[in-house]
């Protein structure tokens, strides 16, 4: 089964602004256009974001438009539960841990410093990526 990706709203907001390398940029691309999955908190921080460009906004809400969005349950709740128990970090970012882990994909982010404390949690920071 191929890998699947599940992206984080930082790492939404530099590839749509192109604040990532190119490489990074390329590495992004090729994942969206087979798979785009978000968090339904990516989606609040997306639509609630005020960018010093309104323009911005508009190309955050068509990004949301052709992605997957993964809404809260059971197995995710209770996830969250235990990473913000086990790491203490901010709930947000702990339902979007317990997403990736729920539904087996490989986070893309770049918050090294709290995503790499969440044991078995596939995760992969753009700035790093390989692009083939």
């Amino acid at each position: 089964m191929a890998e699947r990706y599940l992206m984080d709203t930082s790492a939404v907001i530099k590839y749509l602004n192109q604040t990532f390398s190119s490489k990074a940029i390329r590495f992004i691309d090729k994942i969206i256009d087979e798979d785009c999955n978000i968090s339904f908190i990516s989606e609040i921080e997306l639509q609630s974001w005020q960018p010093p460009n309104e323009d911005d906004l508009n190309v955050y809400k068509q990004f949301i438009t052709v992605s997957t969005i993964f809404s809260i349950d059971k197995n995710i709740t209770a996830t969250t539960i235990e990473i913000r128990k086990k790491y203490k970090i901010k709930i947000a970012d702990a339902i979007i841990a317990a997403t990736a882990l729920t539904n087996s994909f490989t986070l893309i982010a770049d918050n090294d410093k709290d995503f790499l404390k969440v044991a078995n949690l596939k995760y992969l920071n753009p700035r790093n990526a390989i692009v083939i």
